[in-house]
C-alpha cells in the first residue's frame, strides 16, 4: 500500500482482504484513513496515498452544521459516497451506518448496508460491541464488509453523558477487549477505536488478529483515522486533545474571501485581463449601431 503522494495510477486499489492482513506487528506500516465527503475530498485524500476513505456520519457535524453526529440519515450518508465514489479512488470506501440505520431489525440493516453499497461504498462501518454481533453476522452472510468500532461511540453520546474518554476503569478495559474479540469473531475486518486510554488500545490491538485503527486511542493501534475538517484546519469549533492540525486552510480561505471582497469594492475586480473582449471589428460595428439608435 502506497505511503506517500504517489500519482493515483501508480497506486494498486486497496481492498478489504488487504486491510484485514495488516497488522503492525507483522511489519506492516500503519493504516491511513482519513474522511472525505464529496468528490474534491475524495481526490484531495486519495492522492494523498491514504488507504482508506471513511465516509462518516461525522458529516453532519463538520459539513451539515448539526451539534452531533444523530442527525444524519442513510439517504445522506448514500449521497456523499456516491461524490466519493464518482472519484474512483484507489483507496478503500467505507461507507458509515448512521444511527438507527442498523439497530431494529437484521432486515433492515442488510438493507441499509445495501443502500451504500450501492451508491459505492465497499464496505459499511459500524458502532457498538457484542450487542451488534447478530447484525455484523447478517451483513457479512449479505457478502457485505463490515468495518466495526468501539469504545467512544458518537451515535451513543446521550448514553454516554457527552463525548467523554471510555474504558478507563479495568473492568470496562476488559469489556472492550471481549467487545473487540466477539467483533473479529462476527466477521469485521477492522476495529476502529475511539477515545480510549491507549494502554486499552494496546491490549485491544495486541488480543487481535485484524487490525484497529484509532483516533484518540494512542500509537499502538495498527492505523490512524482522523476527520478531514480537522487535520486541515477547516472545523475550529471543537478542538479534541487527539487532534493534530496540519494546515489552517480556515484561516487562509477567510483571508482569501476578505482580499476578493476588498478588490470587488475598490473596483480592482475583475482587471481587464479577467475579462471578455469584443473584437476590434464587432467593437466597431456596434459603436456604429449605436451611433444610429
Amino acid at each position: 500500500m502506497a505511503r506517500s503522494a504517489t500519482p493515483t495510477e501508480n497506486r494498486k486499489p486497496v481492498t478489504v482482504p488487504s486491510v484485514r492482513a495488516h497488522k503492525a506487528r507483522d511489519g506492516k506500516d500503519p493504516l491511513v484513513m482519513v474522511t472525505a465527503y464529496d468528490a474534491p475530498g475524495a481526490r484531495v485524500v486519495d492522492e494523498a496515498g491514504v488507504d482508506m476513505i471513511l465516509v462518516g456520519d461525522s458529516v453532519a457535524m463538520v459539513v451539515l452544521g448539526y451539534d452531533d453526529t444523530l442527525q444524519v440519515t442513510v439517504e445522506d450518508i448514500a449521497h456523499h459516497t456516491a461524490a466519493v465514489a464518482r472519484t474512483k479512488p484507489k483507496a478503500l470506501i467505507v461507507g458509515d451506518l448512521p444511527w438507527m440505520s442498523y439497530h431494529v431489525s437484521t432486515a433492515d440493516t442488510v438493507q441499509n448496508a445495501a443502500t451504500l453499497i450501492r451508491a459505492g461504498a465497499q464496505c459499511v462501518k459500524l458502532e457498538g460491541g457484542r450487542k451488534r454481533v447478530g447484525m455484523v453476522e447478517a451483513l457479512v452472510d449479505a457478502e457485505i464488509p463490515v468495518m466495526g468500532h468501539l469504545g467512544l461511540t458518537p451515535q451513543s453520546v446521550h448514553a454516554m453523558g457527552g463525548f467523554r474518554v471510555q474504558a478507563r476503569e479495568s473492568e470496562a478495559a476488559l469489556q472492550l477487549v471481549a467487545d473487540a474479540k466477539a467483533l473479529q469473531h462476527a466477521g469485521c475486518f477492522a476495529i476502529v477505536l475511539e477515545g480510549v486510554p491507549d494502554e486499552v488500545a494496546h491490549m485491544v490491538t495486541a488480543a487481535l488478529d485484524v487490525p484497529t485503527i484509532g483516533i484518540g486511542a494512542g500509537r499502538d493501534c495498527d492505523g490512524q483515522v482522523l476527520v478531514y475538517h480537522d487535520l486541515l484546519g477547516l472545523e475550529d469549533r471543537m478542538a479534541p486533545k487527539f487532534v493534530r492540525r496540519y494546515a489552517d486552510l480556515r484561516g487562509d480561505s477567510v483571508a482569501a474571501v476578505a482580499a476578493f471582497a476588498q478588490d470587488v469594492r475598490s473596483g480592482a475586480f475583475p482587471s481587464d485581463d479577467e475579462s471578455y473582449h469584443l473584437t476590434c471589428e464587432q467593437s466597431e460595428a456596434l459603436a456604429l449601431y449605436g451611433s444610429k439608435a
